[in-house]
């Protein structure tokens, strides 16, 4: 499976974005997807996952209530809707792909896109 992050750049605060990610390749290793971050000088941290149906998803705590994950799975493709954006969800954002929403979140995930950089100016 390759992964294939896009739409990151800078946004003033308060602002939104939508990242994509796109999966090809042995797109049936794809049934849970997500989304992490990394700040500089931070340690990777887990942002939103959702599973194949779509009627599951999970958000970390920062985020909740302003970035909705979904997927089009005619297109292989995870979004990442990023609404009211604060410059502490500056970071590189990458997304990942495994069969089980455990392995996911943990970051565990064996596959992995290249990263997106979001930066939130004040």
């Amino acid at each position: 499976v390759q992964l294939q992050a896009s739409g990151g750049g800078l946004v003033q605060a308060g602002g939104s974005l939508r990242l994509s990610c796109a999966a090809s390749g042995r797109t049936d290793n794809t049934y849970v997807m997500g989304w992490f971050r990394q700040a500089p000088g931070k340690e990777r941290e887990f942002v939103a996952a959702v599973r194949w149906s779509g009627s599951t998803a999970v958000y970390a705590e920062p985020v909740t209530g302003r970035f909705t994950i979904s997927r089009d799975n005619a297109k292989n493709t995870v979004y990442l809707q990023m609404n009211s954006l604060k410059p502490e969800d500056t970071a590189v954002y990458y997304c990942a792909s495994d069969q089980s929403m455990s392995i996911v979140r943990t970051a565990k995930a064996t596959y992995w896109g290249q990263g997106t950089l979001v930066t939130v100016s004040s």
